[in-house]
């Protein structure tokens, strides 16, 4: 019983984390700052497709400013998730598309992003995308 149990909660909270990952890149693609900054821990680091490295602020102000600009991020695999505890890694594929720096692209990614649960929330600690074909 404890592992029927145990496999009903871990189902629950991985649908927990795909919901929560949905809500971020709707938060991104809206460029709604209350979500986005609840969403990302404070010490959140984005390794970019071009290979930059952001902190929390550098990002999210990016979007805020207008300078990164998601005008579609949707998810066109499963978000396959990993849980190991309080922490958890999630993947997926997906179709994006980015006004940056004055350049605009539509294109196809994998993401990878790493999860911790700090005081009962879930946020995003790493995040890490490649582009593909």
């Amino acid at each position: 019983m404890t592992d029927l149990v145990g496999s009903t909660q871990e189902a629950a909270e991985e649908d927990e984390l795909r919901t929560i990952e949905r809500a971020r890149l709707q938060a991104l693609v809206q460029a709604d700052m209350e979500t986005a900054s609840r969403l990302h821990a404070d010490d959140f680091q984005l390794v970019s497709v071009g290979g930059g490295i952001y902190s929390k602020d550098e990002y999210l102000s990016g979007v805020a400013s207008g300078e990164i600009g998601y005008f579609m991020w949707e998810p066109i695999s499963e978000i396959a998730v990993r849980l190991h505890g309080r922490a958890a890694v999630i993947r997926y594929r997906s179709q994006l598309g980015i006004r940056f720096r004055g350049q605009e692209t539509v294109g196809f990614y994998w993401h990878t992003d790493t999860y911790e649960k700090k005081d009962g929330q879930w946020q995003v600690v790493w995040s890490q995308a490649t582009q593909t074909k």
